[in-house]
């Protein structure tokens, strides 16, 4: 293992998701998904996580739900933005290079557990790009009808092998290898 190798640790799409296919619903809300889903469901999962790189929209979204708390237990949080704040966030490193690079950064941060991707343009470029190792997908109990679906519009095909799925209350846990 080289200096530059992050070690065994995969890259992971994370979401929750409505049965129709939406990952956040009407102006963006997202409390509907603690209506099912708290972190005891599947503890493997934390446990598993290294560090999260996330979208700047989804960032700002999980500041808003949680009043601006951005503290997280599943290690460092990356925001890859072009528009970095003024200010510095307390527990939040901001990125503006490019995504290979971002990826990298944040993984290498993991420790060689695995990075979490979140938020759908975000995730719809790593899988685009190829940088994604795995795709998990809380399927939640509930239709939304509206807001911000899995992906975004242009993703192409991506083809997974799923390899586990296990349900926890309400929740349907999914896991796929993304074929290479």
């Amino acid at each position: 293992m080289s200096d530059t190798d992050p070690g065994p640790g995969k890259v992971v799409v994370n979401r929750a998701m409505s049965l129709d296919g939406f990952i956040s619903g009407p102006d963006d809300a997202m409390d509907w998904i603690f209506d099912h889903l708290d972190n005891d469901a599947f503890p493997e999962v934390m446990q598993a996580t290294g560090a999260m790189l996330v979208g700047r929209g989804t960032h700002e979204v999980s500041k808003r739900m949680f009043a601006g708390d951005t503290d997280y237990d599943g290690g460092p949080v990356f925001v890859l933005t072009h528009r970095p704040p003024d200010e510095p966030e307390h527990g939040v490193t901001f990125l503006t290079c490019d995504l290979g690079e971002a990826v990298a950064t944040a993984r290498a941060a993991a420790g060689g557990k695995n990075l979490e991707i979140l938020g759908a343009d975000l995730a719809s470029q790593c899988l685009r790009h190829g940088l994604v190792d795995e795709v998990l997908v809380y399927v939640l109990p509930v239709l939304l009808g509206d807001g911000v679906r899995f992906s975004t519009s242009g993703l192409g095909r991506i083809d997974l092998d799923p390899f586990d799925n296990r349900q926890s209350g309400s929740v349907t846990m999914l896991r796929f290898h993304v074929r290479k």
